[in-house]
């Protein structure tokens, strides 16, 4: 095995009361990539910053190869004081590196490099920063979320670039995929202590499991011995003082490690407050336009959302995602065509913007609107505080102020005021940012077991194919296509991830209008949908028309109070009516989608 670049033994760190790191250790070879895992607040940045020298740790050996180059990708890059994107990523650069390296990157991740640094939005920020580290092509390379605010063809492209490289990797991200597809180690930060999985990030959850069984029966084990031991001081027979009072150190000792286990970190409970229940139809959107200037960023789109969907939005930052969110929720007005929103509609927004909370704020104030100590959640009466320890904050930091919160307890607060709202249509811009991966599971359950509606824009991958129905994408030109399904299922549908792909069918949209393209397109002989197939894909829509009237008179017969009372028998063959109408439903509908996709598939 090679000689490690990079070796953290028995660190060390406290900030007063629990120590942030007891004992952690950290090390890394050329070539190594290594996933840096753990809970929120566990420590695990603070380990990165050790590893790249700017935190000296209490305790503990730090070895860095005396020869080895180092670069660190910070949360928060700070770009002031360049005049531009170019000079900011050259100066990171050796005097033996080629210039042309950062070119390529900056290139590759949407940059000309002559933006100004004040003018940057966050994600170019973070693709700045990026270049910047991966220049110099360094011996090791520690990130620290480096897909914060990036899209996904941006992230998929990280990826492929991180596999190629050299360089001895040690990341730290919340997106499960990319964590996949990059690491062949694990390291565990947890209660301040690591262990190590050698092992990609694919297979942790279920290593992590395991581990936590162990330590619980082992727990059990000693709980066991101590109870037979004070039974043999109270009871046994009388030996030698001196082996009583040995025995007498150990039974200590033994209550001492049983007190001091901390077992699993606690998880958070995260419950959505229900208000009554929604129209069937949610929203109805139909040829919806968007301009801003001569940029078309929706063009004819339509869409029909009903309860119980869970729509995903994803895209390119600037492709129009948020404006199009605004418009199917009300919030923004089309240039042409029509928004419907359904009856009895109770809203409830994640806001992306963290800004937007007052960082003076206290968490109580936050959560409670400055209306007392209490909150209402699922109609029941809720202390303040007995709801933070549900998103897994300290009673003590109850009179907190926001400006104190990490960014993954910022991102819980967020959520947990959401959450309180009565609401039927939860829309929610990147959810999963800065959570930790437990959150983020319950979150995904939450999501998936919604009974109401939910509409959400997220570049993670792993949880759009978890939660999601289906996949609003551009398609370019304004244009954007709904897939059925999640993240995955819209790629097979649309033949494929890469960015070059995607860039492809840029530029035939853009020609597709064109004289000599229309043309071209006369003279191919075009495939079209047989006679029965086309006759079927006009008939449908008024069949599902059809079949859903029907659905919703038998809903509203069932939903009399006295029906079943005043006729019992034909109440239940209403039941079976409506079970069959919906079965069939279900049928038409993906007959329909299929006969859809085809003739996409054959005119496009």
């Amino acid at each position: 095995m090679a000689p490690p670049l990079l070796n953290l033994d028995g660190i060390k760190l406290t900030f007063g009361g629990t120590p942030l790191l007891d004992g952690a250790a950290l090390s890394a070879s050329a070539g190594e990539k290594i996933a840096l895992v753990g809970r929120n607040g566990s420590g695990k940045s603070t380990l990165l910053k050790i590893a790249a020298g700017m935190i000296e740790p209490q305790d503990g050996e730090v070895f860095r190869q005396p020869s080895a180059t180092v670069r660190y990708l910070p949360q928060m890059p700070d770009i002031d004081g360049f005049a531009s994107v170019r000079a900011y990523v050259e100066a990171g650069l050796g005097p033996a590196d080629d210039p042309h390296r950062a070119t390529y990157l900056m290139e590759h991740l949407g940059l000309t490099g002559e933006e100004r640094p004040n003018d940057l939005s966050g994600g170019e920020a973070r693709r700045a920063a990026l270049a910047r580290v991966m220049a110099p092509e360094p011996d090791i390379l520690l990130l620290d979320e480096p897909t914060n605010h990036l899209d996904l063809s941006v992230i998929e492209w990280l990826e492929e670039e991180l596999a190629r490289t050299s360089s001895a990797v040690i990341l730290i991200s919340h997106d499960r995929r990319f964590l996949e597809r990059v690491s062949r180690a694990t390291v565990w930060l947890d209660h301040g202590q690591t262990r190590q999985l050698d092992k990609g990030f694919a297979h942790f959850e279920e290593w992590r499991d395991q581990v936590l069984e162990e330590e619980e029966r082992e727990q059990h084990k000693l709980g066991r011995q101590i109870v037979r031991e004070e039974h043999w001081l109270r009871y046994g027979v009388t030996a030698r003082r001196k082996r009583n009072m040995r025995r007498l150190g150990e039974l200590q000792a033994m209550r001492q490690r049983f007190r001091s286990h901390r077992g699993a970190e606690g998880t958070a409970t995260m419950v959505a407050s229900d208000a009554a229940e929604s129209g069937k139809l949610v929203i109805e959107a139909k040829g919806i336009d968007k301009s801003f200037g001569d940029l078309t960023v929706v063009r004819g789109f339509s869409t029909r959302i009903q309860r119980g969907d869970r729509v995903g939005l994803v895209g390119p930052n600037g492709a129009g995602k948020t404006t199009l969110l605004k418009m199917l929720t009300g919030e923004l007005a089309p240039d042409a065509g029509t928004v419907r929103l359904g009856v009895n509609l109770e809203i409830a927004t994640l806001d992306q913007k963290r800004e937007a909370v007052d960082p003076q704020e206290t968490l109580a104030h936050y959560l409670t609107d400055g209306r007392g100590e209490n909150l209402l959640v699922n109609g029941e009466q809720r202390h303040v505080v007995s709801y933070m320890k549900d998103f897994l904050f300290k009673p003590e930091q109850a009179r907190t102020p926001v400006r104190e919160l990490s960014g993954g307890e910022r991102a819980r607060l967020l959520l947990a005021r959401v959450l309180a709202r009565p609401a039927n249509l939860l829309v929610l811009d990147e959810p999963t940012n800065d959570l930790d991966m437990e959150t983020l599971e319950l979150l995904q359950e939450l999501v998936a077991g919604f009974a109401g509606t939910v509409i959400l824009v997220s570049h993670d991958r792993d949880f759009l194919d978890r939660t999601v129905t289906s996949v609003i994408a551009p398609e370019g030109n304004g244009r954007w296509i709904e897939y059925a399904g999640g993240y995955s299922d819209m790629l097979a549908q649309r033949g494929g991830s890469k960015l070059e792909d995607r860039k492809a069918r840029s530029k035939a949209e853009a020609t597709e209008t064109s004289p000599k393209a229309e043309q071209t397109s006369q003279k191919g002989p075009a495939k079209k949908l047989s006679f029965k197939q086309k006759f079927a894909l006009d008939s449908l829509p008024k069949k599902i028309e059809a079949v859903t009237a029907s659905i919703s008179r038998l809903e509203n017969n069932i939903a009399d109070p006295s029906f079943y009372e005043r006729d019992p028998v034909s109440f239940q063959k209403t039941i079976a009516a409506l079970d069959k109408e919906r079965t069939t439903l279900a049928a038409l509908e993906e007959e329909w989608l299929e006969l859809e996709m085809l003739r996409e598939e054959m005119e496009g």
